[in-house]
């Protein structure tokens, strides 16, 4: 599984607009640990962005 096809459905699935055939080829993988991987990455980038972009406002 490329790493864009992963990006790609752990952004639609945080966002919560994956597509049932998506989610369905998503789980037919043998290992979920690259989406687990790339959620944290995405949720860590998530929250660091909201920082910095407080950070922005506030100053």
């Amino acid at each position: 599984m490329s790493i864009w096809r992963v990006f790609s459905s752990t952004v639609a699935a945080f966002f919560g607009v994956q597509t049932e055939q998506n989610r369905q080829k998503d789980f037919q993988t043998q290992s979920p640990l690259p989406f687990i991987i790339m959620g944290i990455i995405l949720a860590i980038a998530l929250v660091i962005s909201l920082i910095l972009i407080v950070n922005q406002v506030l100053s």
